[in-house]
């Protein structure tokens, strides 16, 4: 069969009912709607080795094989006698051997020839009263009779045509109707000595070989042996390999999926969808997947995904698990490499050596609040040798760029002007590592303070070099002496004290030691670091920040990392595109030229682009716009996944054990600076072995800020609360961030959890929760019940045998107590809702007074995500 059988065929094959076929069926586990739907071979095959179990084999279907080549001799129930011969003669050895009928040879005299004349109905066959064996396609009987039994001389086991009793075969290769073709011997249309058994019928009279009927493998035929359908091409070896492999794929929740062999590696974006996987698998191995057998797969699994909706990493590994493949979530740098791949965009290319040049060092200034930042910076601006009397700056554009005299050499220093650390941390924790160098501002007169710590500490986790400025030099109170030391107690050694920390003391308000503090600026960049850039090529960098005007719009201020930028070019800085119209500097000059280290503020992006988003120059604004596009979707996908989930205690173990991680970081946050030393020195005692680490990357005294989510989002910490919370902001973020954050108020209870979560011994964590809460408007005293409590719910539920306290003007007066009774009017109740008014008992407790509040509580497991 050239095609998908059906279901009526192969109930004619097997000799019985199309219904009794469709039960049969049904029974196997195959619903189809009617005798005509088609089945896959594979089905077939099983249909029919299920009958073959009730002893139906195909009979009738091999006796239509044998009936086919009738034309060709004398019909069978006009001379019975001449089939009696033995049974191992073959079916061209009998046909001709019939003396009646018009299908003898041509060598008998007085017989016509049969013809191939399409309009005659007898066509030289005179045998009165029988019906010649003919092509309507639409004759169910077509003149040879409904066999019932087998043959005489045949048996119950049809017997096929042997090819070399009579003349060599047709060649399988020929064009349907072959009855009309001439093919063996001198018989032509009959059969005769020559001939093969159906004269030149393409194979032998093989079922689907070229037959002229309308079943499987032929087409309606026309006048003269021509077929009437429409011929189909010829599959390749490689096709019809295919498709039996994809008959034989196992089936997984009714489907069949090309599976994997386990090591096989499907690469995917974050957020990606069942499309994309079912694409991927496509691409891999050759056969179409629709993504709606991955559904069914999933749902078997106990998921329930849509085709298009954006799923997580661990619902990509279980699925990938069942079907043999190893999935793989790329991140979103390489996400981002990947698709700039695709536009032959290459960010890791290696430079010639010769090529690079010496680049300005970038420099951000951080400290405390009030210990002179500001000052240092207007200071520095103001000895800018190259700005003289142009009148300073007029447009703040947040970075900018100073010349200074460096060993008789003029050099240039970039200074970027954040807030603080905070948005030096914000920018880093977008993969934007902008800073060369740090420059650490402390007070004299003040000495180390809390943000001190906390922006050494953030210098410090980025990894660049730290320059500290001791400013505030003419100061009543200032202790030189006493920061240096305070220095020496976080990794800070001056170099006078044999260390190789640049420590120079200025005065911002006086203009005292600026030179000398450039000057350190570049020993430290042309000590330590290797600043060089390429700038003869197109202009890659980062956007320090970005705002929407009325009059320009978009304006993004950049930090030419290498290359250099010109006005015109095509550039995309994350999902933001356009072409550059305007270049300013921080003066408000324009600039038609960018180089390496130099920040300028672009006119002409679509949109505003984020703080820390990379830029780059494409060769045309059609790229530009379709890698902007495509960032955009991405994110778009990534935030409809689930939220990435930061490491918290309880999967701590888990990554311990698969490798991903060997350093527990910590940030710790208390109300007093004792307690936190006492924190951190009780943790620091822990040891669980040398296969992990504890390290508290921060440690500090206030509340929990913005700032400390944005160091544990980088660095995958989690931020222990010791007697503080979070204010809005914060909250908000480490929502929004997935950052673990533990509140304390007795420091045995986090030294026993963390402890516990290095050990892998994690236990289940209960958290309080109010159910109800009730005020007292009347007591009642009872010699059988005791005090009772008249009370109205203000809100929840006050629920019999609920542990319930009693507090007075907003002071816990007893805890731990038990609701016995609870009563409304006359009738004892299991709960009463919120604005209704009950009676409470609560035992032997009398101490209770009108205005009194009523809360209970009920212990639940905190949910582990």
């Amino acid at each position: 069969m050239a095609g998908k059988p059906r279901v009526h065929e192969i109930a004619a094959e097997l000799g019985i009912d199309s219904k009794r076929t469709l039960e049969k069926l049904k029974e196997i586990g195959e619903f189809v709607k009617g005798p005509s739907s088609t089945v896959e071979p594979p089905v077939a095959r099983k249909l029919k080795a299920a009958f073959a179990e009730e002893g139906v084999v195909p009979v009738p279907k091999e006796e239509k094989k044998e009936e086919k080549p009738a034309p060709k001799a004398a019909p069978k129930p006009a001379s019975p006698v001449a089939e009696e011969p033995a049974p191992e003669a073959s079916a061209s050895a009998e046909k001709p051997a019939v003396p009646e009928g018009g299908a003898a040879s041509p060598g008998t005299p007085g017989i016509p020839r049969p013809g191939n004349n399409p309009f005659a109905s007898s066509q030289g066959m005179s045998k009165p009263g029988i019906p010649r064996p003919g092509n309507n396609p639409f004759a169910s009987a077509q003149g040879m009779g409904r066999p019932t039994a087998p043959r005489p001389g045949q048996g119950a086991v049809p017997r096929r045509p042997a090819p070399s009793e009579g003349g060599p075969r047709a060649p399988f290769q020929q064009r349907s109707g072959g009855p009309g073709r001439p093919g063996g011997g001198p018989g032509g249309f009959g059969g005769g000595p020559g001939g093969g058994p159906g004269g030149s019928r393409p194979g032998g009279g093989r079922p689907g070989a070229g037959g002229r009927g309308r079943g499987p493998g032929g087409g309606t035929a026309g006048a003269f042996g021509r077929g009437g359908g429409k011929s189909k091409s010829r599959k390749s070896k490689r096709t019809k390999r295919q498709e039996y492999e994809m008959r034989e794929a196992p089936s997984l929740g009714g489907v069949s999926i090309p599976r994997g062999d386990g090591s096989t590696v499907i690469r995917l974006r974050q957020g990606a969808s069942m499309n994309d996987f079912a694409d991927k698998i496509e691409t891999l191995t050759g056969f179409p997947v629709p993504p709606g057998n991955l559904v069914t797969v999933l749902f078997q699994l106990g998921e329930m995904a849509t085709a298009t909706e954006s799923l997580d990493e661990a619902t990509f590994e279980i699925l990938g698990t069942e079907l043999g493949y190893k999935v793989q979530i790329v991140s979103p740098e390489d996400e981002d490499k990947e698709l700039l791949e695709s536009f032959d965009i290459d960010l890791d290319e290696a430079e010639d050596e010769e090529d690079l040049v010496i680049r300005p060092p970038v420099v951000t200034v951080m400290g405390h609040v009030d210990h002179g930042k500001t000052k240092l910076l207007d200071a520095i601006r103001n000895a800018n040798v190259t700005a003289g009397e142009a009148g300073g700056i007029t447009q703040h554009i947040g970075a900018y760029q100073v010349w200074t005299e460096h060993d008789g050499i003029e050099r240039a220093v970039t200074f970027v002007d954040t807030p603080g650390h905070e948005a030096f941390t914000a920018m880093r924790a977008r993969g934007a590592q902008v800073t060369d160098i740090a420059i650490l501002v402390v007070a004299a007169d003040d000495g180390i303070m809390p943000q001190t710590i906390e922006a050494l500490n953030h210098a410090q986790a980025a990894g660049v070099p730290i320059v500290v400025a001791i400013n505030k030099m003419d100061a009543p109170g200032a202790k030189a002496d006493k920061v240096l030391q305070q220095l020496t107690e976080f990794g800070l050694v001056a170099e006078e004290y044999g260390g190789d920390t640049q420590m120079v003391k200025v005065s911002a308000l006086k203009g005292e030691g600026i030179s000398d503090l450039l000057d350190a600026v570049l020993l430290t960049a042309d000590a330590g670091l290797d600043l060089r850039a390429n700038p003869n090529r197109t202009a890659r960098g980062v956007a320090i920040e970005a705002k929407l005007d009325k009059g320009r719009g978009a304006v993004a201020t950049v930090l030419i990392q290498s290359g250099t930028l010109r006005v015109g070019e095509a550039i995309v800085a994350g999902t933001a595109y356009g072409r550059v119209r305007a270049m300013t500097d921080e003066n408000g000059d324009s600039v038609e030229e960018a180089y390496p280290s130099r920040p300028v503020a672009v006119q002409g992006l679509s949109s505003v682009p984020r703080a820390g988003d990379t830029f780059l120059v494409t060769d045309d604004d059609r790229t530009a716009r379709q890698i902007a596009e495509k960032r955009e979707a991405a994110e778009r996908n990534a935030l409809l996944a689930k939220a990435r989930k930061r490491i918290n205690l309880e999967d701590f173990t888990k990554a311990l054990e698969d490798g991903k991680i060997e350093a527990l970081n910590l940030i710790i946050k208390g109300d007093v600076s004792g307690a936190v030393e006492a924190l951190e020195e009780s943790l620091l005692k822990i040891e669980v072995g040398d296969s992990v680490q504890l390290r508290i990357i921060h440690r500090g005294v206030g509340a929990i800020t913005e700032s400390d989510i944005n160091l544990a989002t980088i660095d995958n910490a989690i931020i222990v609360g010791f007697n503080v919370r979070p204010d809005a902001k914060a909250r908000e973020r480490a929502q929004r961030e997935g950052v673990d954050v533990r509140f304390y108020s007795v420091i045995y209870n986090a030294l026993e959890e963390i402890e516990n979560s290095l050990k892998g011994m994690l236990k289940p964590e209960f958290e309080e929760v109010q159910s109800g809460f009730a005020e007292v408007r009347e007591v009642f005293k009872s010699s059988k019940a005791g005090t009772i409590a008249g009370c109205i719910v203000r809100s929840g539920t006050i629920t019999r045998n609920a542990k319930a306290r009693i507090i007075r003007d907003g002071v816990v007066l007893h805890d731990g107590l038990a609701i016995d009774s609870l009563r409304r009017f006359k009738d004892d109740v299991t709960e009463v809702k919120t604005d209704f008014e009950c009676g409470i008992g609560l035992g032997k407790v009398k101490d209770i007074q009108v205005g009194d509040e009523i809360e209970t509580i009920e212990m639940k497991e905190k949910v582990r995500e």
